[in-house]
Order: structure tokens, then C-alpha cells, then sequence
């Protein structure tokens, strides 16, 4: 299996897990043309596209949802709830319930029950030859499907989006950092640490994912989650730049 990241932050977000020239696209939260032009420099062939899953409705998660899956003439996957909050046009619409697993792409998939301000929104579970790997962002705290799907995963996804001193001190309003800082906002660096800390088993993976441009750093997001979990700084990835990419081998 492979994890390949083209995007994840607040100005889009855009994963493809791959198994065996199948592929299953997560959010796609850039333009169609950024996308593709993301997949074709990573070697990823839009071909091999065989759906879209969608974890909530917010622009940087759907934005460009609907004009990839008219392109790549592939269906979107996601409970009714988003799909009806999602405005994305006309696309063949499968729809999903949360904790209930399927399989796309030859793929099994289980989405996960997040906690952030959108109207039903998951992360999820993939499982192929053995081998797990979860994508969990915009949640904020760690729901006990989340919590167990960590503790299987080969490789973990999973949301670092702020500093708390960052947030609290910078240019954000009161009502939005009030909110980012909630239960149903974004997990915090240390919020991250903590889980992984909890559910740490040999061999994982982790990606640090869906950092803040305002209220965070690579940097400080890797140094705060090592030193929290004494976990080596080598061992944290995530991605440093606007345009960088990553794939992740298991």
C-alpha cells in the first residue's frame, strides 16, 4: 500500500492510497487541474482513480470534489449528511455510513466518527495486504474509533494543526480561536502528542498533517510531539513547504 499526501493544510487538502495500480482518492480540496498536475508528478495515473471519499464539507476538503470526479468519471463517497452539504454539482453519489466498512479498490475502508464543526464528518481506515494505515485530521479530539484504529495502524495520518501559544497570540478572532481550540475544532500539537503517545506500537509510521500556515511550523509541530512523546524527531514527518509532497511505502 502506498500513502500519498499532495496536500494538507488549511489552503487544501488531497491524499490517494494505492494498492496495486487501484486507487482511492481522500478529499480533494485543491483545484482539478492542481490535482492532477500534483498526481502526474508524483507518477500517480488519474486512470487508476476509482472514487473520491470525502470527510466533511469544507471548501479546503470539496473544494475542487466535484469538477476531479466529473473528470476522472468516478463516483463520490460519503455519507448523505456531507454530500447534501457539499454544493458539488452533479457527480454519481455512493453514499456511506460511519463505522460501517466497505470495500473500494479493492481496498477495505472503515470511515471513523471525528468531532469538528461540520454537519457529519469522519476520517478513516484503510486496509490492504495486511497492512493498515489511517488518515484522521480535522477533529477536535481524539474519538475512541480513532483511538483504536491507531493502535492497528502501520501508518498514522494524523492532524498536528497548532501551537496553542501560536493560536492564542496571533491574528485569529477571539470566536475562531475560541473554536479551533475546542472539542469540535482541530487537534493541537500536544493533543497529537498525547495519542500517539497512548497508542505507540513498534514500527508505525506517522505523518503529521493539516498544520496551521498561522499557527504553526513544521518545526515546531516535530519538536513539540518528539519531546512529548520521546519519539526520534527523524521518525515525524510532515510536509515543509507550499507544494510539497509525499508518499509513504508499506
Amino acid at each position: 500500500m502506498e500513502v500519498h499526501i499532495l496536500a494538507s493544510g488549511s489552503d487544501g487538502n488531497c491524499a490517494v492510497i494505492r494498492h496495486e495500480d487501484r486507487a482511492i482518492m481522500v478529499d480533494a480540496g485543491l483545484s482539478a487541474k492542481r490535482i492532477i498536475s500534483l498526481m502526474n508528478l508524483n507518477g500517480l495515473d488519474p486512470k487508476e482513480i476509482e472514487c473520491i471519499l470525502i470527510t466533511h464539507e469544507h471548501s479546503d476538503h470539496v473544494g475542487g470534489a466535484g469538477p476531479v470526479a466529473r473528470k476522472l468519471d468516478c463516483p463520490v463517497m460519503c455519507n448523505q449528511q456531507t454530500f447534501d452539504a457539499c454544493n458539488i454539482g452533479k457527480v454519481e453519489h455512493i453514499p456511506i455510513d460511519p463505522l460501517n466498512t466497505f470495500s473500494a479498490a479493492g481496498i477495505s475502508v472503515m470511515p471513523l466518527p471525528t468531532s469538528h464543526n461540520a454537519v457529519n464528518p469522519v476520517s478513516y481506515m484503510f486496509k490492504v495486504g495486511g497492512k493498515t494505515a489511517v488518515i484522521a485530521t480535522d477533529t477536535g479530539c481524539v474519538t475512541f474509533p480513532i483511538e483504536q484504529a491507531l493502535m492497528e495502524a502501520d501508518v498514522a495520518v494524523l492532524e498536528s494543526n497548532y501551537d496553542r501559544r501560536m493560536l492564542h497570540e496571533g491574528p485569529y478572532p477571539y470566536n475562531l480561536k475560541k473554536l479551533i481550540d475546542s472539542d469540535h475544532g482541530h487537534l493541537s500539537n500536544v493533543m497529537c502528542a498525547d495519542i500517539l503517545k497512548k497508542t505507540d506500537h513498534e514500527g508505525r509510521q506517522v505523518f503529521l498533517a493539516h498544520l496551521s500556515k498561522t499557527n504553526n511550523t513544521p518545526d515546531v509541530a516535530r519538536d513539540t510531539v518528539s519531546e512529548l512523546t520521546g519519539m526520534r524527531r527523524f521518525r515525524l514527518d510532515c510536509l515543509e513547504f507550499p507544494g510539497d509532497t509525499r508518499v509513504i511505502k508499506i
